[in-house]
């Protein structure tokens, strides 16, 4: 019996449950080879996408000492439409069309046609399909978990006084510098700022005037009137924001409330008639990282004040998300 090699092609960025089941599916032949895209192919796609050999490990690791390869992806069509050894492709729903007509291309050149193996999409906990572009945007895990949960839209949540000291550190890098002049340690975070960031999110009112008069306006700009826990005396240029919202999250809470309107405030930020959101709160937004980073898109990078320290950057990815879930597990239902 002659042996079977099945071919895969792709991007495989986040490596996730419907990227196993593809490749669970070719090995079922004797052996399969991987086609992973090339960075340059990847970037025009989406420059947040992870490094090729970063992706071509993730599958490795995955397969183990099982009969699978991975290579270089330089075009949309790789070996298959000339691969003599080649028996078996596979494929999803919406990129049959291409097998199909690598098939048509393979007739032209007096080879078989390949089986093609049409893989369903694993679906996440909202019914709908796991995929790259949605771990990316934020709003699932890899394993199609949602980073946002039902009951977080539905009940109040208190900060237990066991998470006191661990929100107390910087949950980032910090940037020092005088309390009194804001805008140096600003400046040293703008710069810091990875290239390819899809949004900027700022949290306090000192940190947000701080950007604003260095020539930044934030996407999206949380403020309570406070700092220190104590009236601001300061005023915040609000022509520079679009948008304009307001909810209410007393101290030491997470309200549905700071959440809905967060997510309405990204949305509105990226929409094509929107543009920056000036959020305000209505009691504090100490909390708010918590539930951005929960609902932000991988490579959003959020700005908050230190107090009497500087200010802290942090860039939210799926560790970030992670922490920011456990953390929110954590708060209390009274």
């Amino acid at each position: 019996m002659s042996t079977t090699l099945c071919l895969v092609g792709g991007t495989f960025d986040c490596f996730h449950a419907g990227h196993q089941a593809l490749l669970e599916a070719a090995l079922g032949c004797d052996s399969a080879e991987v086609w992973v895209t090339s960075d340059a192919i990847a970037a025009e796609k989406d420059p947040r996408i992870k490094p090729q050999s970063e992706r071509q490990n993730d599958i490795s690791d995955w397969a183990g000492d099982r009969s699978l390869t991975t290579h270089s992806l330089e075009d949309s069509w790789g070996p298959a439409p000339t691969r003599g050894d080649a028996t078996h492709i596979v494929c999803t729903p919406e990129t049959r069309e291409n097998c199909e007509n690598i098939n048509q291309m393979r007739s032209e050149g007096d080879l078989p046609p390949l089986e093609i193996v049409e893989v369903l999409h694993v679906l996440a906990e909202d019914g709908e399909p796991i995929s790259s572009s949605r771990i990316r945007q934020g709003s699932i895990n890899r394993d199609g978990n949602l980073w946002i949960r039902k009951s977080d839209l539905e009940q109040v949540v208190y900060l237990p006084t066991s998470l006191d000291s661990e929100l107390k550190e910087p949950m980032g890098t910090l940037f020092p510098g005088p309390e009194d002049t804001p805008e140096v340690a600003i400046r040293a975070a703008v710069e810091a700022i990875p290239a390819f960031s899809p949004c900027l999110i700022a949290v306090g009112d000192v940190t947000v005037n701080a950007l604003l008069e260095t020539g930044w306006v934030p996407d999206v700009g949380f403020v309570d009137g406070l700092t220190k826990r104590t009236a601001w005396d300061g005023e915040i240029d609000i022509t520079s924001f679009v948008g304009h919202l307001t909810c209410e999250n007393p101290a030491g809470q997470l309200t549905p409330d700071l959440l809905q309107s967060t997510d309405l405030a990204l949305e509105f930020a990226f929409s094509e008639e929107g543009g920056p959101v000036l959020l305000e709160v209505e009691g504090e937004e100490d909390l708010a990282p918590i539930m951005i980073h929960l609902l932000a898109p991988l490579g959003t990078v959020v700005l908050y004040g230190q107090p009497s320290a500087g200010v802290v950057l942090r860039v939210t990815d799926e560790s970030t998300k992670a922490r920011c879930r456990t953390l929110l597990d954590a708060f209390e239902v009274r």
